[in-house]
């Protein structure tokens, strides 16, 4: 059980349903400060819809920090978006294999994707990374690219301190994609 509530709109004041436009438990929970939900929410659209950055690209790059984490819930909530954004059944098992040091079938770009939110989880991305990405992404996708990782390396620690669980809709993309 969470933390903090899951909060539903008929317990919210008119002026803040809004934060629940998309009722998943991670909105239930912050909830509980319409403010910070709104913010959460306002940069989660900017990277999910405005962002000039690849969208598969994306999504390997939350998924690497959802897999880093151990996070259920950002992990079974990114699969299902990884796949509607063009990610396969491949690319999502090659993070496993990038993560454990191996090579996987994924063209240049991606893995490099995968090796900066590996080293920006740890802390910053390095510079030989961060170069290698330059013929690959122009200086707005490289900064959409860094701010989406760190807003997620964010967003797990946030899950995992509030206790937000797995939503059982979304519990088939963890079945189907267990973490270790």
């Amino acid at each position: 059980m969470a933390r903090l509530p899951y909060l539903t709109r008929d317990e919210l004041a008119p002026e803040h349903r809004d934060v629940l436009a998309r009722d998943i438990w991670l909105n239930r929970v912050l909830a509980n400060s319409p403010g910070a939900a709104r913010a959460v929410t306002d940069f989660a659209m900017f990277i999910r819809h405005r962002s000039r950055l690849d969208p598969r690209l994306r999504q390997l790059a939350i998924l690497q920090v959802g897999w880093l984490a151990r996070s259920p819930y950002e992990w079974s909530h990114h699969v299902r978006i990884g796949l509607d954004c063009g990610c396969t059944e491949a690319d999502i098992r090659a993070i496993a294999t990038e993560s454990a040091g191996g090579a996987s079938a994924l063209e240049p770009a991606a893995r490099l994707v995968l090796r900066g939110a590996r080293e920006m989880y740890e802390g910053a991305m390095r510079a030989a990374t961060f170069d290698a990405l330059r013929p690959h992404l122009d200086a707005e996708c490289l900064t959409d690219l860094v701010a989406t990782i760190a807003f997620y390396c964010g967003v797990v620690r946030l899950l995992a301190t509030l206790e937000v669980e797995v939503e059982p809709d979304y519990q088939p993309m963890l079945d189907a994609h267990p973490l270790p």
